[in-house]
């Protein structure tokens, strides 16, 4: 594992008051960049507020430059260090970035509050598309065919959840993935999931404030065992945000900047 103080190549989008008395790391899914929280930052319940937003691509994802480690564990740990190195009290991850922002809080990497934006708690849960391109990206001679393919197809499908005004910029940013880092990275991603294989008790377990935010029609699962075991955690709560899927933090971001604002102002959101 890489240490977590040898990484220091984090793409950062930084916002909100410099001397603020809250700082907040925003973490974007997989293969995003920090151009995925701009609406959330302008949003009138964060743009007003006494908050230092701090959005930093995951390394790797969106043409950054990844760590030699790309398991969840070790992005845990460098993510947590970063948090720490830049003050923050707070985390809000997204999709992959809301499983690392998991694993810092249960891998004691963090202790304050987290929002996980659409997180995975096990493999089933997960798009078949994407398990099914994970896989076959190991198959010896296929793997450097079908990343390539599945970054061509990736942003016409999350592009039909995205506000037209953003559409081109968002999908450009998608398009800055490298198929090998992919191929990669995936699979350490599913290969966590697997060591798990259920991360609800974890989250409980760390004992960590947790609010985990889906949209009604998420493509991402929850099972009902997931579900009743979220809601009798007394460290978490379950949030649905209204008419939007997987991609809430573009689909409906004054919702999520209220959540954000509520959660680190009085930690009262429900």
């Amino acid at each position: 594992m890489v240490g977590a103080a040898q990484f220091h190549a984090w793409d950062v989008r930084e916002s909100g008051p410099p001397d603020a008395p809250h700082r907040v790391l925003l973490l974007p899914g997989g293969m995003c960049g920090t151009t995925f929280f701009a609406d959330v930052t302008a949003a009138p319940a964060l743009a007003d507020a006494p908050i230092r937003l701090i959005a930093a691509t995951v390394p790797g994802h969106a043409g950054t430059i990844a760590p030699v480690d790309v398991s969840i564990e070790n992005y845990a740990a460098i993510t947590g260090a970063f948090a720490a190195e830049r003050g923050c009290t707070a985390v809000v991850g997204h999709s992959i970035g809301a499983n690392i922002a998991l694993e810092m809080v249960a891998g004691g990497h963090f202790s304050g509050p987290v929002v996980l934006l659409s997180p995975t708690f096990s493999r089933p849960d997960e798009s078949t598309a994407l398990a099914v391109a994970s896989a076959l990206g190991r198959v010896p001679g296929l793997g450097a065919l079908v990343w390539p393919v599945m970054l061509w197809l990736t942003p016409k499908v999350l592009s039909e959840g995205f506000p037209e005004r953003r559409k081109e910029e968002l999908v450009a940013d998608l398009r800055k993935n490298s198929p090998s880092f992919c191929n990669r990275a995936i699979a350490e991603y599913f290969a966590y999931l697997d060591r798990h294989g259920q991360l609800v008790p974890r989250l409980c377990e760390s004992g960590a404030r947790a609010w985990v935010v889906r949209g009604d029609r998420d493509e991402v699962g929850l099972t009902d065992t997931e579900r009743a075991a979220l809601e009798a955690c007394p460290s978490a709560t379950l949030v649905e945000v209204p008419d939007s899927g997987h991609m809430v933090m573009v689909e409906q971001p004054e919702a999520v900047a209220r959540l954000i604002a509520d959660v680190v102002l009085d930690g009262s959101a429900s």
